[in-house]
């Protein structure tokens, strides 16, 4: 198993809420808390900025994702607005997730809630090269819904 050294800080008056963690052995993402100070309503239709209480450095060529949880999303309808979220390895700001209700009910976000998944991925540093035309493809230039599925 390979190991990324991340470096993780915690904001002021944090130390109560969990750090990011993996749930499971195989889990791909870290159960992010929420590090609100009092009980957030997120009604139906609405977003808000979500505090997470820490800020982390990842290695330049990797980038963190913030996704939303399975299960807030299929019980509540919790997601995020940028799913998935990108902070990139250069911004060393607390991180906060724009969650956003697309449920019928209003939902309660409590101090300590799991509230998204953070998933630490390798970014390559691409090269763009303009050309006047590209490769055609079997696909071409056929866009959405265009294989009929």
């Amino acid at each position: 198993m390979d190991e990324i050294k991340v470096r993780i800080s915690r904001k002021e008056g944090c130390d109560d809420i969990p750090l990011p963690r993996y749930m499971s052995e195989h889990a791909s993402g870290m159960d992010i808390c929420a590090a609100v100070e009092k009980d957030i309503i997120l009604r139906p239709g609405e977003r808000k900025l979500i505090p997470t209480g820490f800020s982390v450095a990842v290695p330049s060529g990797f980038e963190v994702q913030m996704r939303p949880r399975s299960g807030l999303a299929v019980k509540h309808g919790i997601s995020i607005v940028n799913a998935p979220g990108t902070i990139d390895a250069d911004y060393r700001g607390e991180i906060r997730i724009i969650l956003i209700n697309l449920g019928s009910e209003p939902f309660t976000i409590k101090r300590g809630m799991r509230i998204a998944q953070m998933v630490i991925q390798m970014v390559p540093v691409c090269r763009l090269i303009e050309v006047d035309e590209l490769d055609e493809t079997t696909r071409n230039t056929g866009g959405f819904g265009h294989t009929g599925h």
